[in-house]
């Protein structure tokens, strides 16, 4: 059985971004925008359990490719850091008319979600902060930490992106996962198509040596940009999560004025993949409940 069953009554549309063609996974017609925003190299697939369950909550749900990812464009004249992202996901806002969105952003996504709220606070509004990237506590310790994640997840990222193999994209994802088994085939022969497309072949590698380059930590976001942002923020983690550990999302949860956390257990990098049924019903409650 193929997983885009579990996509059955969405629809993959291309839009303008301004002048990026833009892949969208999308579903309902009705209620607060939402966008979904995965990983490193990830791509819409990684949603695909995801966007016709919160469409049913009354939610208009796109997931998107983001800049330089999937079948999005992938421009070889920007600099893949912080701001460029977020002009991306503002200009998609435009294209479907949303003058606010949610925010579901899984590790870069989540990154690219706090930034925006903290660059361009009234066009955010609550964000789901899934087993996310982007974020630098004071303690040295874990400054130190961050570091060495960035340095790995480049490092694991681009023995896949540099000459894939089935066996190399395959790897990468297992890695990703709580119990490899979730990695089918099929996500693998999408991930390896992916990655070798023309495109993904001349601009991946400037990619995966851009947006977690030492260069672009001076987007981190810091304790004080986490206790000046006003959104309301579910930090969601996982006990399995193989990059950053729960306790930095749990630390940061606790700095942001609205934060709040839940860890969400037998999972990896993709909780959303992974635990679907959980993720959907924890993100659905979060995005839908009443505004206090």
């Amino acid at each position: 059985m193929t997983f885009w069953t579990d996509a059955l009554g969405a629809q993959v549309r291309y839009r303008d971004a301004g002048e990026w063609r833009t892949r969208s996974l999308e579903a309902g017609d009705e209620g607060d925008h939402v966008i979904m925003m995965g990983g490193l190299t990830g791509h819409v697939e990684g949603f695909i359990r995801n966007v016709v369950p919160l469409a049913q909550r009354g939610l208009r749900v796109y997931a998107i490719d983001c800049l330089g990812h999937g079948y999005t464009a992938k421009p070889d004249n920007v600099t893949y850091h912080a701001p460029i992202f977020t002009e991306h996901l503002l200009r998609f806002m435009d294209s479907i008319g949303a003058e606010r969105a949610h925010i579901v952003g899984q590790s870069l996504g989540g990154w690219i979600g706090l930034w925006t709220a903290k660059e361009h606070p009234d066009r955010i509004g609550r964000i789901v902060f899934a087993t996310g990237a982007g974020i630098l506590l004071d303690d040295e310790a874990r400054k130190r930490e961050s570091a060495e994640i960035h340095s790995r997840v480049q490092n694991v990222t681009r023995r896949a992106v540099e000459e894939p193999t089935r066996e190399s994209v395959r790897r990468r994802l297992e890695w990703l996962m709580a119990d490899p088994a979730t990695v089918t085939d099929e996500l693998v022969e999408t991930r390896y198509r992916i990655y070798t497309l023309p495109d993904s072949r001349a601009v991946m590698p400037k990619l995966v040596a851009e947006q977690p380059s030492e260069e672009n930590r001076v987007h981190l976001l810091t304790e004080a940009d986490l206790a000046a942002l006003p959104h309301e923020v579910l930090v969601l983690w996982t006990d399995k999560n193989p990059t950053t550990p729960a306790e930095v999302g749990r630390r940061a949860s606790e700095i942001l004025p609205n934060g709040s956390f839940q860890l969400m257990k037998d999972a990896g990098h993709w909780p959303m993949f992974e635990q679907p049924e959980e993720f959907n019903r924890i993100v659905g409650d979060y995005l839908t409940r009443p505004s206090s």
